[in-house]
């Protein structure tokens, strides 16, 4: 026949109603119900009454000894395991600690529960104690996983933010040695200050990510010397286990859960410096060699506006009152007052200047040779524009989308411009000081096709506006200063 019945709840089954563990020595009463023969003993010793059945109340013949139960006694010693230790037993009745007693949190035995100092404190059996604990014990270590594996992703994390940072350190590094390469010995000193500025940088961001990533890998440890105390402490015995439990789970010293959540704030590595920009640092002594000699360029009379006057061998437009009576061409503008230069550019590095004066609005840059020139000029890089100007005499701005405003000091009489084809740059300068070129904007793209530059006069505004501007001659900057701008 197939047994139903498991082996714990066959244990369960066989648990004496006073101790609550399994029979020993079981002895069979009258009633038909059994009892450990020490538990009987004991019980008669402490009843200055007649001795009745726990379980049903019966009265018991206290004149013959209680028959053992031969039958229970072997079927216990059957589904005994080998080796299986003996419960220690209480000290004052010498019972076996079979319950838990959950007022003074203490391990008990039978007799202490019915009559001694735990009258009427909440008991549990010694097995049902042990699988509660058992199973705080097991959440212990789940959160210790849990807290562990969240180390590691940030460990993860830092491990690949410092990789970053350091490949980024040597990609800049080394955008600054080809640069220094052109300068030869003249810009020794500048470079290495430049380098040490950027190693000091590194260094300090690669110092406070591996003080984060130590703490991390420290945390990690902690963490695991802790689950391995706990999974060893979950090896001992079911007495010594309830015994120190409470103790090892309030420990000051196990880690607690969540103690790194949302500590990984990731670090860029901002040097503070363009890569357009260190070639500028030293231009007070190397402005030929830094920047190409200005271009030679002129403005081109099949694309200006009919209301623009070119003069001055095409070098200079101002916007007049009376519309030019000339062809309508597919390159000429229609709507917006511009003109484009006779030559564009499709690669290399390029630098000219625009003497604007004292004009109250302007704009300048570059446009693409495929760009729409009739109509109103879409000013924006989506359709192949780059341009800054002057507003009102007031309002310096890049036209971005959205537009940026620039904070320029001053009013600058010329403007400086460097189109580095191959590198996706249009860098703008105040250059009314030679020996002293500031950037005022950058635009960043990927130039396709050939590039023109554009001047565009702006409306005259009843006269107010019209004074010209100026592509300026190929000598080169520096015969103009803004405390004696150029009468246009």
């Amino acid at each position: 026949m197939a047994w139903q019945v498991s082996l714990p709840e066959l244990e369960d089954r066989l648990q004496c109603p006073i101790c609550l563990e399994v029979f020993k020595e079981p002895l069979m009463l009258r009633c038909g119900h059994s009892y450990c023969k020490g538990c009987l003993v004991s019980l008669s010793c402490h009843l200055d009454a007649e001795l009745r059945c726990p379980v049903c109340r019966q009265a018991v013949d206290g004149s013959s000894s209680p028959p053992p139960n031969v039958s229970l006694a072997r079927v216990i010693e059957a589904l005994r395991l080998p080796g299986d230790p003996e419960p220690k037993v209480c000290v004052h009745h010498r019972n076996p600690l079979s319950l838990f007693c959950e007022k003074d949190q203490e391990l008990i035995c039978g007799l202490c529960g019915l009559l001694g100092s735990h009258q009427h404190h909440p008991v549990t059996p010694v097995s049902t104690v042990y699988s509660r604990m058992k199973e705080k014990l097991a959440a212990l270590i789940s959160e210790l996983k849990q807290e562990q594996k969240k180390v590691d992703e940030l460990i993860a994390k830092l491990v690949n933010n410092r990789t970053r940072i350091v490949n980024e350190s040597d990609v800049f590094s080394w955008v600054i040695r080809r640069e220094f390469q052109e300068l030869h010995h003249l810009v020794d000193e500048e470079k290495a200050r430049c380098l040490e500025g950027i190693g000091g940088h590194t260094r300090g961001l690669v110092a406070s990510l591996d003080m984060q990533l130590e703490q991390a890998q420290g945390t990690r440890e902690r963490l695991a010397q802790a689950e391995c105390v706990l999974e060893e402490f979950g090896n001992e015995g079911h007495h010594e286990f309830i015994r120190k439990f409470h103790s090892m789970a309030s420990r000051a010293e196990l880690p607690q859960a969540r103690t790194l959540e949302g500590a990984f704030s990731p670090i860029s590595f901002k040097p503070g410096l363009h890569q357009a920009d260190i070639k500028l640092t030293v231009w007070k002594r190397l402005f030929q060699k830094v920047l190409p000699a200005p271009e030679p360029l002129k403005l081109d009379p099949a694309t200006a506006h009919p209301l623009l006057e070119l003069s001055k061998g095409n070098t200079v437009v101002q916007c007049g009152l009376l519309a030019q009576r000339r062809a309508s061409q597919p390159e000429r503008f229609d709507y917006s007052t511009c003109v484009l230069a006779s030559r564009g550019f499709s690669c290399g590095r390029h630098y000219w200047e625009v003497v604007v004066g004292s004009k109250s609005d302007w704009r300048l840059g570059v446009i693409k040779g495929t760009a729409s020139r009739k109509g109103k000029l879409n000013r924006s890089p989506e359709h192949g524009v780059w341009l800054i100007g002057l507003k009102e005499g007031r309002v310096y701005e890049a036209f971005a989308c959205p537009r940026v405003p620039l904070p320029v000091a001053g009013h600058p009489h010329r403007i400086g411009l460097y189109l580095h084809y191959e590198q996706g740059e249009l860098t703008f300068f105040d250059a009314d000081r030679p020996d002293d070129l500031r950037p005022l904007y950058t635009f960043q793209a990927d130039f396709q096709g050939k590039l023109y530059p554009i001047l565009d006069a702006c409306w005259h505004e009843r006269g107010s506006n019209s004074l010209p501007m100026v592509l300026s001659p190929p000598s080169g900057p520096g015969h103009l200063s803004p405390e004696q701008p150029t009468k246009l």
